[in-house]
């Protein structure tokens, strides 16, 4: 399924999971670990322990769907201590796929006209 990356909201859940969950295991975290209702249609992200599994739920109108990525080397998480149950968006969830945490960089804003110095 294709999502417009401006409307997808995606939930991670900052604590390990065990991979042997599947659709009902998981629908218990997104509820009542992350808070939000997994019927929403928003993605709802889990890791294993050793940050090496990932597995992503959502409701697409007419049932569950999950995907589930392995990596043969390297780690989702660097750090358990530091992950925190979080929101974040579709460009977020795009990096940490591939291998990149999110949380360490901080988007840039541009300052409106009025608030920059004159060169």
């Amino acid at each position: 399924m294709f999502f417009p990356e401006g409307a997808v909201r995606v939930h991670l859940y900052g604590r390990p999971v065990d991979m042997r969950k599947s659709f009902d295991g998981l629908y218990a975290l997104a509820r009542h670990g992350v808070g939000q209702d997994p019927l929403s249609g928003h993605l709802f992200v889990f890791i294993n322990r050793r940050a090496t599994q990932m597995k992503v739920l959502y409701w697409d109108r007419s049932g569950f769907c999950i995907w589930a990525k392995r990596l043969e080397s390297g780690r989702f998480v660097s750090d358990w201590s530091r992950a925190t149950s979080r929101e974040m968006d579709w460009t977020g969830l795009k990096l940490l796929l591939e291998g990149i945490e999110p949380a360490r960089f901080k988007k840039r804003f541009a300052l409106p006209a009025s608030h920059r110095k004159p060169a």
